[in-house]
């Protein structure tokens, strides 16, 4: 699922080099069929997948053409940009930057999961970003990459036993939302207000292209990585990482049964 520029293109072009049968999505129906006709035997099936019965005939598409569906790959989103800030984003903006990231995401994987599931294997790729620490303000696009977080890491382990493996890749390329002037503008102003270190300011601004990227969706996909799931992944230009699994650290504990609650006196000297 959005196939059909920048990242998530790279993803099917090489898939399909490695001779998977690719279904490419967008929008655009136009650029969705000329993408497909660069990909041997790839279709397409243009729609947002943010409305059901769209998702779900862009799975039934994949099992009439290539009888089952072994891989989802979700790549579609858009940027807000200066636009989402809590201080001027609109409730309707909000909403539509919810269902651009974490609605198309949620409705592929509806649609695939139990049909991977009665096969007995699949994998799941979906698209988070950095963003999703909330480091760099915002409120609809991390907001909606956090939640694609959790929703795959809840997939990851109510489908293991199932043979079914889900993961998130954040990555880090030069798209068409990762260039031009009110880009640079945007990116220019967070590292103005402390929002975003030099280091990380010059990478944005001097990106690797989506083929850096798209290997490790491809790995991810594969049967190399049949025992990797629920993980968070990062794939930016040369650098592959992944983020360790968030765990609780203890601030304070008492026992209940035997002991008051805590003052908040008490909880801000433990704290500090």
């Amino acid at each position: 699922m959005g196939g059909t520029r920048g990242i998530g293109r790279a993803v099917a072009e090489l898939l399909g080099s490695h001779g998977a049968g690719v279904v490419v999505n967008g929008r655009d129906g136009a650029l969705a069929i000329e993408v497909a006709e660069r990909i041997p035997g790839a279709v397409a099936h243009p729609g947002s997948p943010s409305v059901p019965a769209v998702a779900d005939a862009l799975v039934d598409t994949c099992v009439r053409t290539f009888d089952r569906v072994d891989i989802l790959v979700n790549c579609a989103g858009t940027g807000a940009l200066g636009a989402e800030s809590i201080l001027n984003v609109t409730s309707a903006r909000f909403r539509d930057l919810l269902d651009a990231h974490l609605l198309t995401t949620f409705e592929t994987c509806r649609a695939a999961a139990p049909l991977m599931v009665r096969q007995g294997s699949g994998a799941i790729v979906n698209t988070s970003s950095f963003a999703f620490l909330g480091d760099y303000g915002g409120t609809g696009y991390p907001a909606g990459k956090g939640a694609v977080n959790s929703l795959t890491l809840a997939i990851a382990a109510e489908l293991r036993e199932h043979g079914v493996r889900s993961n998130v890749v954040c990555p880090g390329a030069k798209t068409r939302l990762s260039s031009g002037a009110e880009y640079e503008e945007h990116i220019t102003a967070l590292n103005r207000r402390g929002l975003l270190d030099d280091v990380s300011f010059q990478g944005a601004l001097d990106a690797a292209p989506p083929e850096y990227v798209a290997p490790t969706y491809a790995y991810l996909a594969s049967d190399l990585a049949d025992d990797v799931t629920g993980q968070i992944f990062i794939a930016a230009g040369g650098f592959v990482g992944r983020f360790e699994r968030q765990t609780p650290s203890i601030v304070a504990f008492r026992d209940h049964r035997d002991e008051a609650p805590w003052t908040v006196d008490e909880i801000a000297e433990q704290v500090r």
